[in-house]
C-alpha cells in the first residue's frame, strides 16, 4: 500500500466533517497515499472548550503515526494519576496511576480544542489534504464509480466528486443519514449535563480526578471533575430535564454551584455548555461507497471517553480498507468488513456505556433501588465497592470475531481482560508494541509504527524469514518479513512470539494471523483473508441485548 495506481484513482476521498474525528481520517487517507478533501459547513475552526477531553493510549498511538501527533498530544496533555470516587461525605476507594514504562501514558485530558488545533498543524503541512470551509452538504448522489455531492456555498451551489465519502459528520447527522435510508436507534436520556472549564488554582487538585455521587450540593445526582492542563478544571454536574442555564447565570446559582465544589478559590469560567446523552447505532456503517465514521454511527455516554476514541478507531480502520481498495489490493467486499468490525465495536461500547448510564442515571424504581443498596453497602463492605460504576475507561476493540482473522486453535481469546489490562497476543488484538530498528532506515522506531505502513510478516526466530519472504514473492505477495531477533534484542521474548510461528499484521496493528510452523502458501492464506478475498460474505455481528429502546435492525 506504498504505490498509487493513478488508473484506478481518478477522484479524491471526499471526508464530511472537519472535527478530531474527521482531521483523522483525512489525515490517514494522506499517509497511505490518497488525494482528500474535507468538507465543511462552519465558515471556519470554531473552539469547542474541553469537550471530547480523554484521549486513550491507543489512540494516540494512531495519532503517533501522523507526524508526531500522538506524541505532541501526550506531552501537552495532562494524566491524572489517582481516581477517587465519592458517596456523599464518603470515599468510597481511590485508584492510583504509575508510570508502567510504556511510551504513551494510558490516557491524557487535553481539551478538543487543543486536539483540534495540533490535528490542524499536521493538515497545513500535508498537500494531499485539502479542508473547504463553508460547504454544507445538501445531496449525495451514488454512481457506480464515484459519488457526487452537492454543496451549498457562501459563492453558490458546487458538485464535489468522490471516489468514496467518509461521513464524519458528528452527532448531528440526522439528514445525512436519512438521506442513506440509515436507521439510527436507541435512547435519549432526559437528564442533562451541564459542563464547566474553569482556570483555578486548586492545591492539592492538580492530577485526581473525582467522581462523586449524590453529593449534598447535587443531591440525588453526579457531579465529575477532571484536572487539565493549564490549572483548568473540567466539571460535569448531572441536572434536571428543565436546566435552564441563562436563569443560572442571571440569579448567581451557577456561581453557587462551583463554590460548592471549589470554596472560596478565584476561579474563571473558560467555557460552558449544557447536553444530553445518547446511546444509539446505525443499522449499516456502509451505503455503498459512504462509510459512516465516528459519531456520524454511534453516539454512546462519555462516561469512559468512548467517544472521539472509538471514532479515531473507526477513522483508522476505514482508510486503510478504503486505500486497500483505491490501490487495487482488495476488492469491494473488502469494505462491508468496515461495518462487520466496527458495528460491532459500537455495539460493545453501547453494552458499557449502558451499564454505567442505568447505574449513573437509574430509570426504575428497580434500577434506584439497586444503586441505592450498592453506594450504601460500598461505604463498608469493600466487595460492594466493585459494583460501584462510573465508567470504564475507553480501551481498542479486538477483531477476534471478524472474518478478516484467521483464528488461532493454540491462542484463543479469554474474553475481555480487567480494567487497565490487555489481553494475551494472539488472532485479532493489537500487536505488542516494542522498540525496534526500522531494517529499511535502520533508525528506531516502534512496532506498530513499523506495522502501520502495510501489511507486515514478523518471524519466531527458528524460521527462516528470507526464505519465507522469497516464496511469498513467487505467490505474488510483496510484503515485508521481518525476524524478530533482527528487529530489537529479545525481540521474540518481548513480543511473546514463539520460536516457530508466523505473525501477520494488519496495516491497522492488529494481528490478522498467528501461524505455528506455517507453509508460505498458509502465510499468503492468512494475507488473503486479511483483505477480504477469501470471505464470501460479512454476516451480522450477534446482537447482545444492549439497551431498550434499540431498534430491531440494530
Amino acid at each position: 500500500m506504498t504505490t498509487t495506481d493513478r488508473n484506478r484513482i481518478d477522484a479524491p476521498v471526499v471526508v464530511i466533517g472537519n472535527g478530531p474525528v474527521g482531521q483523522t481520517a483525512a489525515l490517514l487517507l494522506a499517509h497511505w497515499g490518497l488525494s482528500t478533501i474535507v468538507l465543511d459547513q462552519r465558515p471556519e475552526r470554531d473552539p469547542v472548550g474541553s469537550k471530547a477531553i480523554a484521549q486513550q493510549r491507543d489512540i494516540l498511538d494512531i495519532w503517533d503515526t501522523l507526524d508526531g501527533a500522538g506524541r505532541q498530544i501526550a506531552q501537552e496533555g495532562l494524566t491524572w494519576s489517582r481516581a477517587r470516587t465519592f458517596y456523599r461525605e464518603h470515599e468510597l476507594f481511590c485508584t492510583e496511576y504509575t508510570d508502567d514504562g510504556s511510551v504513551f501514558p494510558p490516557f491524557v485530558n487535553l481539551s478538543q480544542t487543543r486536539t483540534e488545533q495540533v490535528l490542524d498543524e499536521r493538515i497545513a503541512g500535508q498537500p494531499l489534504v485539502e479542508a473547504r470551509w463553508g460547504h454544507r452538504v445538501t445531496d449525495l448522489i451514488q454512481h457506480q464509480d464515484h459519488v457526487e455531492l452537492l454543496c451549498e456555498t457562501a459563492d453558490g451551489n458546487v458538485t464535489v466528486r468522490a471516489a468514496y465519502v467518509l461521513a464524519c459528520v458528528g452527532a448531528r447527522g440526522h439528514g445525512l443519514r436519512e438521506r442513506l435510508g440509515v436507521e439510527f436507534g436507541g435512547r435519549t436520556f432526559g437528564d442533562q449535563f451541564l459542563i464547566c472549564d474553569i482556570q483555578a488554582d486548586l492545591p492539592g487538585w492538580e492530577r485526581e480526578r473525582r467522581f462523586y455521587f449524590d453529593p449534598e450540593w447535587n443531591p440525588g445526582r453526579q457531579v465529575l471533575i477532571h484536572p487539565c492542563p493549564d490549572s483548568t478544571y473540567r466539571i460535569d454536574w448531572q441536572v434536571p430535564e428543565e436546566f435552564d442555564m441563562a436563569a443560572e447565570e442571571s440569579d448567581g446559582r451557577l456561581d453557587r454551584r462551583i463554590r460548592a465544589v471549589i470554596g472560596d478559590h478565584a476561579y474563571r469560567i473558560v467555557w460552558k455548555s449544557v447536553y444530553r446523552f445518547h446511546s444509539r447505532v446505525a443499522d449499516r456503517f456502509r451505503v455503498g461507497r459512504v462509510l459512516l465514521v465516528g459519531d456520524a454511527a454511534h453516539l454512546v455516554s462519555p462516561f469512559g471517553g468512548r467517544g472521539l476514541n472509538s471514532g479515531v478507531q473507526d477513522a483508522e480502520n476505514a482508510a486503510w480498507k478504503v486505500a486497500a481498495v483505491l490501490h487495487g489490493m482488495a476488492g469491494e467486499g473488502l469494505l462491508d468488513s468496515y461495518h462487520h468490525e466496527r458495528h460491532a465495536a459500537a455495539l460493545e461500547n453501547l453494552a458499557i456505556t449502558g451499564a454505567t448510564m442505568e447505574f449513573l442515571v437509574p430509570q426504575t424504581p428497580t434500577e434506584q433501588a439497586r444503586r441505592l443498596d450498592v453506594l450504601e453497602r460500598a461505604v463498608a463492605e469493600p466487595a460492594a465497592r466493585a459494583q460501584v460504576d462510573s465508567g470504564r475507561l475507553a480501551e481498542p476493540f479486538w477483531y477476534v470475531d471478524s472474518p478478516l482473522t484467521t483464528t488461532d486453535p493454540a491462542r484463543p481469546f479469554a474474553g475481555r481482560p480487567p480494567k487497565g489490562s490487555v489481553p494475551a497476543p494472539g488472532p485479532g488484538v493489537l500487536v505488542p508494541d516494542i522498540p525496534v530498528t526500522d531494517p529499511a532506515t535502520a533508525r528506531a522506531t516502534r512496532l506498530r509504527l513499523l506495522a502501520r505502513r502495510r501489511f507486515t510478516v514478523v518471524t519466531g526466530d527458528e524460521v527462516n524469514a528470507a526464505a519465507l519472504h522469497r516464496e511469498l514473492l513467487d505467490l505474488g505477495r510483496a510484503v515485508p518479513v521481518h525476524r524478530s531477533a533482527d528487529l530489537a534484542e529479545g525481540g521474540a521474548a518481548r513480543l511473546g512470539i514463539k520460536p516457530d510461528e508466523v505473525w501477520v499484521i494488519r496495516p491497522d496493528a492488529h494481528l490478522a494471523a498467528t501461524l505455528t510452523d506455517p507453509t508460505a502458501v498458509e502465510v499468503n492464506a492468512a494475507l488473503t483473508r486479511g483483505l477480504g478475498a477469501a470471505v464470501t460474505a460479512f454476516p451480522q455481528p450477534p446482537r447482545p441485548d444492549i439497551l431498550p429502546g434499540l431498534t430491531p435492525s440494530c
